[in-house]
């Protein structure tokens, strides 16, 4: 039995709004330890939920798989999954329209925009308290995820990272690939004076509303460099936890380039020399000792309709399917 479409004209009514970028997230953070201080009510007052962050582009080989896995680990909080399509022109738009799960969103990009840029709609659509990004071609393990929550649900920490600790629990198909990311996080941590193990580890566990109020501008890959650096600008130091990492190739699908590095200097840059005109009134109030606590997100009208696709097809496919939680349309950009 299908479930009615809603119109595109009734799902703008709904659409997200623009974000904001208000400083009162931040001052519920311990800077120097990249945590709540004890007793923030983000934790307390609400239990933790866990949105997983999903970005796709032509992933047909492995993101069911990928899904599955995800949605079959033991977590100890609530979680919901957000997939972004991100204009995929193989199979995967049909992979994901067999999906019916209540747990799963799925929101396509009619074009390929970026990982940054589907990464940000994924981010507009969770309600959850916490996010965590997760690649579709499973070169992270899912069994991760749990052990990343623990510092979170313990009080310790609430900015965890997953670090790929170089020949433990990894297997780098370039020896170039696995020295940039070190000599990169090096510059990182020079030029913010951290001691981060993997700047470009895909496991960035934040809570949402602090990851909301980050004035993000990547749309590609740089967009993973940018959020780092604006957390290591405000003094945030994330948690590291250990994680398996199992890279694939250019042939297998990868497709990072050297241009990516080029980009991710600029950012840790441009991020130093230009964040106090970007963010100057969260600066000021995570700098002046306020006490705000960290707000947390209403759920969305927009994760609970069902959007009309805008190609014929995905529309056939999605009212054969009776899926209520398929999004079909642009960027949800800040």
């Amino acid at each position: 039995m299908t479930r009615p479409m809603v119109r595109p004209d009734k799902r703008a009514d709904t659409a997200p709004t623009a974000l904001q970028v208000p400083g009162a997230a931040l001052d519920s953070l311990d800077p120097a330890a990249g945590s709540l201080r004890q007793g923030a009510t983000a934790v307390r007052d609400r239990p933790v939920k866990l949105s997983i962050l999903m970005c796709a582009y032509n992933e047909e080989q492995r993101i069911g798989r990928a899904i599955a896995e995800l949605l079959q680990m033991d977590y100890p909080c609530d979680i919901e999954l957000i997939v972004v399509d991100d204009g995929s022109t193989d199979g995967t738009p049909l992979l994901l329209a067999q999906i019916d799960d209540p747990r799963v969103i799925v929101y396509r990009h009619v074009v390929n925009l970026g990982k940054g840029a589907a990464l940000r709609s994924a981010v507009k659509l969770a309600t959850g308290t916490h996010a965590v990004p997760f690649d579709a071609d499973l070169e992270y393990s899912p069994a991760d995820l749990p052990r990343m929550l623990e510092p979170v649900l313990a009080g310790r920490s609430q900015v965890v990272y997953g670090a790929r600790l170089f020949g433990f629990y990894t297997v780098y198909q370039s020896y170039r690939y696995a020295k940039g990311n070190r000599v990169m996080t090096q510059l990182a941590n020079m030029i913010y004076d951290a001691g981060l193990s993997d700047l470009h580890t895909c496991l960035k566990l934040i809570p949402l509303p602090l990851l909301k109020t980050l004035p993000l501008s990547e749309i590609g890959f740089g967009l993973d460099t940018e959020i780092t650096a604006l957390l290591l600008k405000l003094g945030i130091r994330p948690f590291e936890i250990p994680v398996s990492y199992y890279s694939r190739s250019h042939a297998e699908g990868k497709k990072i380039r050297w241009q990516d590095a080029v980009a991710c200097v600029r950012i840790l840059v441009q991020v130093r020399m230009s964040f106090r005109s970007r963010m100057k009134s969260a600066v000021a109030l995570a700098h002046g000792g306020g006490h705000a606590n960290l707000a947390i997100p209403a759920a969305d009208p927009l994760t609970r309709a069902v959007g009309e696709s805008a190609s014929g097809d995905a529309a056939a496919i999605v009212a054969a399917a009776g899926l209520t939680r398929w999004l079909d349309g642009g960027a949800l950009l800040a």
